[in-house]
């Protein structure tokens, strides 16, 4: 066995300082200098490497880092894929002594027991400390945004993301240390996600669950389906429900795809456009060989009166660019496109269908 593969693995006071390192960076007083002492510890050696990732896989296990995005936070000492390749034969810089004082790892005052010869049985004592805390803390706050009919709004989330909401449409939010996790209860809303690796983001969406790293994508929620497009990043679509003792489908979409979820499962991935897919952000409705029935459900956004098509016609086929300063002129504009008729005889309900021989 090559001696400096035998040098290379992980020593006791190699994860000593692993776990000491782990306690650090869950702290809420991090320094620059501490970034800086982090990436250059990290990329000393592979043993570090090593050592870091077993302390961090024990304490991500007992969800205690769940909410510490490493390669966010400190992007310097993620190692480049070069830096992976030849790891294995990697010459170590240094070499830290058994006797590794508090001030050796960043100058922290940690308490004597944590940087002692049982450091490691310390860091799973605190973790699973940690992990009880955290099972018995109370459910994350919810927060929830709506909109009114004919309003949009712009929302800020505290992780940086931000959500456009379109009209009369209705958002939960509820962020926790583990998961970021939304719900649009109805209506429609863009998502600009910021990516934090270590807590994906969620939306629930009627049929639809989707989940991210970070990335952009427009989410529309109508009675029969959810559709998602995405304009940027890659999402995961699945099912969020099916029937029993089956596994619920999923997909994912990359830039310029979408498809849409209903009872009946999922649709085939289709071709969109960030012009199709935020059309409603720039007061506009965009159409390219949409159906009738399913331009109508996004029109129904903004009219005060809903309109449908019968069956007859709900398939009919629907091009064009429409703007949404007036909604009524604009169902007028869409029956005169395709030759059909407005029944409004009925107050609540305007039916598009053909006109009569």
């Amino acid at each position: 066995m090559n001696p400096q593969e035998v040098q290379d693995v992980p020593t006791e006071d190699r994860l000593d300082q692993a776990c000491a390192w782990v306690a650090r960076l869950r702290s809420d007083a991090i320094s620059p200098a501490d970034r800086r002492a982090f990436a250059e510890w990290m990329a000393e050696s592979a043993a570090n490497r090593q050592a870091f990732d077993e302390m961090a896989e024990l304490w991500g296990d007992l969800g205690a880092l769940s909410h510490m995005p490493l390669d966010e936070l400190y992007p310097e000492s993620v190692p480049s894929a070069d830096y992976r390749a030849n790891s294995n034969s990697a010459t170590p810089k240094s070499r830290p002594t058994a006797h590794t004082s508090t001030s050796d790892v960043g100058g922290w005052n940690l308490p004597q027991w944590l940087m002692g010869g049982s450091a490691v049985a310390a860091c799973l004592g605190i973790a699973l400390w940690i992990g009880n805390q955290w099972l018995q803390q109370a459910p994350a706050p919810q927060q929830m945004y709506t909109t009114a009919v004919g309003e949009t709004r712009t929302i800020a989330l505290p992780d940086g993301s931000e959500v456009k909401l379109n009209t009369n449409s209705e958002l939960v939010v509820s962020f926790s240390r583990e998961s970021r996790r939304t719900q649009l209860l109805r209506g429609e809303a863009f998502f600009d996600v910021a990516r934090q690796t270590s807590r994906p983001f969620t939306v629930e969406a009627g049929s639809a669950n989707i989940r991210v790293l970070g990335t952009q994508f427009n989410v529309e929620r109508n009675p029969e389906n959810t559709r998602v497009s995405v304009t940027g990043g890659t999402v995961a679509v699945s099912e969020a429900r099916t029937a029993s003792g089956l596994q619920p489908e999923s997909v994912k979409l990359t830039r310029n795809q979408k498809v849409s979820v209903s009872n009946s499962g999922l649709s085939d991935v289709g071709r969109t456009s960030p012009e199709e897919a935020l059309d409603w952000t720039l007061g506009q409705l965009v159409f390219d060989e949409t159906p009738l029935g399913e331009a109508l459900e996004e029109l129904n956004r903004y009219l005060k009166v809903p309109a449908a098509a019968s069956p007859a016609v709900s398939d009919q086929t629907l091009s064009g660019t429409f703007e949404l300063t007036d909604p009524e002129s604009t169902l007028a504009a869409i029956a005169a496109a395709l030759g059909l008729e407005q029944d409004q005889s009925n107050p609540n309900l305007t039916l598009l269908s053909a006109k009569p021989n």
